[in-house]
């Protein structure tokens, strides 16, 4: 053998030589050698290879000895798993401490010193031959040492490397996987460290990990060094990027969310520790990590890796990515590309669905993984020892969790920490064994010291919850080859993007209704106008709230249009290119005085239902530069992030010189209809909409008729009211006539009509009703979307039994 055979730089590796170098080091090399050229920048290195390890080994004699360890193993009785495995390592360290490897190595190191300069930091990773297999991530399973910087210590850390195919968890997920313990190897990949420690860094997901959702590129950072985010040691900030969008190049960040930050890891001057974590500054943690310029790089980054790498495997590959900033020269590069293992896996023969049929106490919060629901008693780890006492089915709950947990974390309920993001270990190993799991909690530890039983739901959207008590779920399944769309389109009615994702991965034709009041009173929380208008606030505690909420943006105004933008864009991405329908806020006054520093702006109405809401609000002064900013962001939606499937809808529009006045209004704020497609709908939920559809369907190009509302004004009921709720009915002759008026009046104008009430949803004879009048699109709930899918399917197939009847 030569030096060639046990050294092997990045320029000359690449992603075919797994059996050569690993996975890991694998994959850097065809990152390094083929994608450098894109202006995609890799850190230069080179790897030992397995047969450096595989040789130092047989020349020691070293294979019978762990044969005799590992070959009758039983991983569950956990002390002599410790004991062999030490062992293990023991008998790989010594092996591995030959004159020659420390000759190949020191050499290699001069090297790359001779590029970067005397005393290099350099990062030594492990690479296991059979490592990012399509069934397994190998994540977290052996060593890694970072800032290592002289040619002894790198030598150590390349033993410690090879020794770490013997760690305790990584024996236990070889068996877990089905390795053979025999057949993985070792390669020691040493790299070029990126000062991060003077920036940032953090992982990168070329889909969504929670859904599955393909179009997003999914960014992560903290600042430091990259292994609190991969360890889950601190909450990260979070960054979506609309990969459609942006290829045809609009360069906008779909969302955000700042992560807590609490820690960072820098390097250390100590002899025994390389690295050590500092607190973060308050003024920092307020900050994002990096700046949009950095996300969109980033994102043109990952999806070059993408495209790379599914061209070479002939089909889609989502791709699992670190990255890092580098301090001294503002660089990003990427560390290391591999294929995603879990969620790009995801092929269900069926959808599967879980709802909470009860609420109970809330005792914590945090980002959920996953979509599914669990009960469990709780089980505080706060110290290794801890999980000792661990029983399955429990629910762990502890700070963070670390790879060696796996065998334990692998017989969970559910899983809680305290820190972490979606692509911390935690999340990572939770959404490989299919968990539910809430991290980066905050409060978890002390909420649930007292142990007892919870529910663990995830099924939410991003926000999961631990609810006291065992509270019943359901869980439905349908086969997916039993789901067909009907010819009449049937959406979805959506207002939180926090089920954007997973929502439009259903079946579906689009989303018929997009509320803007829940994106206001959950990610904004302000009175449009307090933000429009800030100095005019009285109250000193609102405008103390409001300084808070908005810190971070030059003006509160332009908080609430990144908000709110963002929020639609995410729904309208999710379903792109497919038609979003977003309504224009309808709070009534009550609801707006309840926001914060609302009280102000809003009269006291005795009936708010029928007093100052919807399209009436929009061109008065009281409400009109709220408006304005409403305007600013759906026009950023389609113009910035380049979202044209946003469609624009007015509510509660009275007569037609008012849909006039807010026709103009909506012109003079850059949102003209049929500039650049744009079409504006009007919700038809009042008599008059229907009395006067022919006036009102010269200014829209379509209408919603909103059941609800059009029920309770046909039929004078107050829909809010329980003692007279028995009067309130669709099914009414007098609200069917209404129907029928309003589909046939629009389909008389050539204009779009659909209904975004549950009325279809809940009465299959509606469904049928409005289905035999031509009407173009049900919207309802994604819970109700696949009844009512089945529902309208048989009202068509009723129809046509008709037809054939009829002409026979």
């Amino acid at each position: 053998m030569t030096s060639d055979d046990y050294v092997r730089w990045f320029k000359d590796i690449r992603n075919s030589d797994v059996a050569l170098v690993g996975g890991k080091n694998a994959s850097l090399g065809e990152l390094y050698s083929t994608l450098s050229a894109q202006g995609v920048l890799v850190p230069n290195g080179f790897a030992l290879t397995a047969a450096c390890y595989r040789d130092a080994l047989t020349r020691e004699n070293a294979w019978e000895r762990l044969h005799a360890l590992l070959d009758d193993l039983d991983k569950t009785d956990v002390a002599e798993l410790s004991r062999r495995a030490a062992a293990a390592r023991a008998v790989i360290y010594e092996a591995t401490g030959t004159d020659e490897i420390r000759q190949l190595v020191a050499t290699a190191y001069q090297q790359l010193e001779r590029e970067g300069g005397k005393g290099l930091a350099v990062a030594v990773r492990s690479s296991a031959t059979a490592e990012d297999l399509p069934t397994a991530s190998f994540a977290g399973q052996h060593e890694s040492f970072l800032n290592v910087r002289s040619a002894a210590a790198l030598f150590e850390a390349c033993r410690r490397c090879f020794a770490s195919i013997a760690t305790d968890r990584a024996i236990s997920y070889r068996i877990d996987n089905g390795f053979d313990h025999f057949k993985v190897f070792l390669s020691v990949g040493v790299m070029r460290m990126i000062r991060s420690d003077q920036a940032s860094s953090g992982v990168i997901f070329t889909l969504d990990t929670e859904s599955g959702f393909r179009d997003v590129v999914f960014v992560t950072g903290a600042y430091g060094l990259g292994e609190n985010v991969v360890q889950g040691q601190v909450d990260p900030d979070e960054f979506y990027v609309h990969k459609p969008t942006y290829r045809a190049g609009h360069r906008a960040v779909l969302r955000r969310a700042l992560g807590s930050k609490r820690i960072r890891m820098v390097y250390s001057r100590s002899a025994i520790a390389t690295t050590h974590n500092v607190p973060t500054r308050r003024a920092d943690r307020a900050r994002f990590c990096i700046n949009d310029a950095d996300v969109l790089q980033l994102a043109g980054y990952a999806i070059a890796i993408e495209d790379h790498y599914s061209r070479n495997a002939g089909h889609p590959m989502p791709m699992d990515i670190e990255w890092a900033k580098d301090g001294p020269d503002g660089a990003l590069y990427i560390l290391q590309a591999r294929p995603e293992t879990v969620a790009s896996r995801r092929s269900p023969d069926a959808l599967e669905t879980y709802a909470l049929k009860a609420k109970g106490r809330t005792l914590a919060t945090g980002r959920a993984v996953g979509e599914k629901i669990a009960t469990g008693a709780v089980r505080v780890i706060r110290e290794p020892h801890d999980l000792v006492a661990f029983r399955p089915g429990e629910v762990l709950v502890a700070e963070a969790t670390r790879p060696d947990w796996e065998p334990v974390m692998k017989t969970a309920g559910a899983i809680v920490t305290d820190h972490g993001g979606r692509t911390c270990h935690a999340a990572i190993v939770a959404r490989e064994l299919g968990v539910p799991a809430v991290v980066g909690a905050g409060n978890a530890m002390e909420a649930l010291a007292g142990g007892g039983t919870v529910t663990v739901s995830c099924a939410d959207g991003d926000v999961g919850h631990v609810f006291e008590g065992a509270l019943p779920f359901e869980v439905s399944r349908i086969p997916v080859g039993e789901i067909g769309m009907p010819r009449t389109q049937v959406m979805v009615n959506l207002g939180n993007p926090d089920l954007a994702f997973a929502t439009a991965m259903l079946p579906n034709a689009g989303v018929g209704l997009a509320r803007l009041e829940f994106i206001i009173s959950e990610h904004i929380r302000a009175h449009p106008m307090a933000l429009a208008n800030p100095a005019s606030v009285q109250d000193a505690a609102a405008r103390r709230a409001i300084a808070k909420l908005t810190a971070g943006y030059a003006t509160p105004a332009d908080f609430f249009i990144q908000r709110l933008s963002e929020a639609v864009g995410t729904i309208c991405a999710a379903f792109y290119p497919k038609p979003v329908i977003v309504r224009m806020s309808d709070f009534k006054t009550n609801e707006y005085a309840r926001l914060l520093g609302g009280a102000q702006f809003e009269p006291k109405e005795e009936n708010p239902m029928l007093g100052f809401r919807g399209a009436s609000r929009y061109a008065h002064p009281a409400y009109a530069a709220g408006f304005a900013l409403e305007c600013a962001a759906m026009r950023r939606v389609r113009e910035q992030m380049g979202l044209v499937n946003l469609f624009l809808m007015i509510p509660f529009c009275r007569r037609v010189e008012e849909a006039r006045r807010v026709i103009e209004v909506m012109a003079g704020h850059g949102l003209r209809r049929g500039q650049g497609g744009l079409e504006i709908f009007v919700m038809c939920e009042i008599p008059n909409n229907v009395i006067q559809i022919d006036a009102f369907a010269e200014l829209f190009d379509g209408f919603s008729i909103g059941s609800n509302d059009l029920t309770q004004l046909t039929l004078g009921v107050d829909r809010d009211s329980e003692i007279v709720a028995f009067d309130f009915d669709e099914r009414d002759p007098g609200m069917l006539e209404m129907l029928r008026l309003a589909v046939t009046g629009a389909k008389r104008n050539h204009r779009h009509v659909g209904i975004c009430g549950e009325a279809p949803a809940n009465y299959p004879e509606i469904a049928r009703f409005l289905t035999g009048l031509g009407i173009d699109s049900i919207s309802v709930t994604p819970s109700s979307l696949l009844r009512t899918i089945t529902a309208v399917h048989a009202a068509e197939r009723a129809l046509e039994a008709q037809a054939v009847h009829a002409t026979a």
